[in-house]
């Protein structure tokens, strides 16, 4: 059950320990929804805010440290609204902080911190004449983040033939869209045979070929793993990258994944062409640095 918070007009923020690297909620306000992230319950430095519907609700915003100029800025009129509950959700991954409206998964704001600090907390709070009331996800603070959950098994795992959004026990967690949880799973393509991502409330797996997103109803997914992802520079594949498929001329294919749009997307690694490509959005995205599945 969402937790329920009043905040007052007055720029004071009130904490609640950080999950998972997503906070996700509602608030009714009529401008200025403030939010912290921070390594303490405080809001001094180190300190990245959100400002959501600042200067009477025209524009949102990423400020370090309470110093201008913000980082991150955006036109958002309307925003907010004193009248009703608005849905949004922001994530850190991989020092990256990215805010997104509820229901969406694509970001409207992002930021790339470099070298951001551990978020232990976040904060909430109203001001510049606007009070507010939040309805806060109620995560359990050991739920692990989506996409990462420990190994379910050992060694590389196994295929398990699945369709129309079916999810097999013990299935590999491999990413998120929104705040849905993705899977590692594979399906064949144009005599392919390509690893992608299951994306369950769409009832495919998508893979990327062609330079476009392309999804399969009938699909296998990658079950009781016991791998770990590890991030691939200059395009190096490590010995103990899982296999997961082929091309239609005998190369193999790995299990990849990249951040886009606030998302964690599941794709294909091709090693001739030192890349990881995934579908996301219609198309076939490539990244030069990103993770790689290995079993242990």
């Amino acid at each position: 059950m969402p937790i329920e918070v009043n905040t007052p007009d007055k720029l004071e923020y009130q904490f609640f320990p950080a999950s998972g690297g997503v906070f996700t909620f509602k608030v009714r306000s009529a401008k200025d929804a403030h939010i912290a992230l921070t390594p303490s319950p405080q809001g001094s430095p180190p300190i990245y805010e959100i400002f959501l519907g600042g200067w009477e609700n025209s524009k949102s915003v990423i400020r370090k440290d309470g110093q201008k100029p913000d980082v991150v800025e955006v036109p958002t009129p309307g925003i907010l609204n004193a009248g009703e509950f608005r849905g949004f959700w922001v994530r850190w991954y991989d020092n990256v902080i990215t805010v997104g409206h509820e229901g969406d998964a694509a970001a409207f704001l992002s930021y790339d911190a470099g070298a951001l600090f551990p978020v232990n907390y976040v904060g909430i709070c109203t001001g510049w004449g606007a009070s507010g009331t939040w309805l806060i996800d109620d995560a359990a603070p050991s739920a692990p983040a989506m996409g990462f959950a420990p190994p379910t098994g050992s060694g590389a795992g196994c295929w398990v033939a699945a369709a129309n959004g079916e999810v097999p026990a013990n299935a590999m967690q491999g990413g998120f869209d929104s705040s849905e949880q993705l899977y590692i799973a594979r399906a064949r393509h144009e005599g392919d045979l390509i690893p992608g991502k299951l994306h369950p409330s769409h009832g495919v797996t998508y893979v990327a070929w062609g330079g476009g997103e392309h999804g399969h109803n009938e699909y296998e997914v990658l079950c009781a793993g016991g791998g770990q992802w590890l991030p691939v520079e200059a395009g190096n594949i490590p010995p103990n990258a899982v296999p997961a498929g082929e091309t239609s001329e005998g190369e193999p294919l790995f299990i990849g994944r990249a951040t886009h749009d606030g998302t964690v997307t599941v794709g294909k690694v091709q090693p001739s062409h030192g890349c990881c490509y995934i579908p996301y959005a219609g198309e076939e995205l490539a990244y030069k640095e990103f993770e790689i599945y290995v079993s242990n």
